[in-house]
């Protein structure tokens, strides 16, 4: 294995380790018995510093592995491609956007975009599972809540520290 790719592996892993931290560091309980918390500031991160396939390891795997450890199992299958998908969503737009726009506004529109997947996907599958669209309703507010502060942490940790770092360690 080259060095390049046991970086991009050892940063996927630690990218995994920080979406399943900062998931855990702040629950608060919504009303279908899930939980808003800071992980998609990571995820969306992840996909911007690691890109689509890489990042979207790290979001799915560190996201996932939260709903195991925290005894939601029923929601790792869904949550692991949600947030992979928001990754690489996240990575795509902002590649496609920076073209045309600034860099501030391209990671906006890019974390806009992902957070609309995870409040569709989960919309989706907590009305396949509850069998009840309007039951899955109730989790809008919350993850949109969830969004809202996913795209700024990732915009924040994408100006403070990620701009900073990758030219040092690519």
């Amino acid at each position: 294995m080259n060095n390049s790719k046991t970086r991009k592996l050892v940063l996927t892993s630690l990218f995994a380790a920080i979406v399943c931290v900062l998931t855990f560091i702040v629950k608060i309980p919504t009303p279908t018995k899930g939980y808003v918390n800071l992980g998609d500031c990571a995820v969306i991160a992840a996909g911007w510093f690691l890109g689509p396939v890489y990042g979207a390891a790290a979001g799915g795997i560190g996201s996932a592995l939260t709903d195991i450890f925290s005894g939601y199992f029923v929601y790792a299958p869904a949550t692991f491609i949600i947030k992979a998908t928001m990754s690489a969503a996240a990575f795509f737009v902002y590649h496609i956007m920076s073209a045309r726009a600034n860099n501030l506004v391209s990671r906006i529109t890019a974390g806009i975009t992902a957070e609309i997947i995870m409040i569709l996907g989960y919309f989706i599958y907590e009305g396949l599972i509850y069998g009840s669209f309007a039951t899955a309703a109730l989790g809008i507010p919350g993850n949109i809540a969830q969004g809202i502060m996913g795209v700024a942490g990732a915009v924040l940790i994408q100006e403070t520290v990620l701009k900073r770092i990758s030219a040092k360690i690519s």
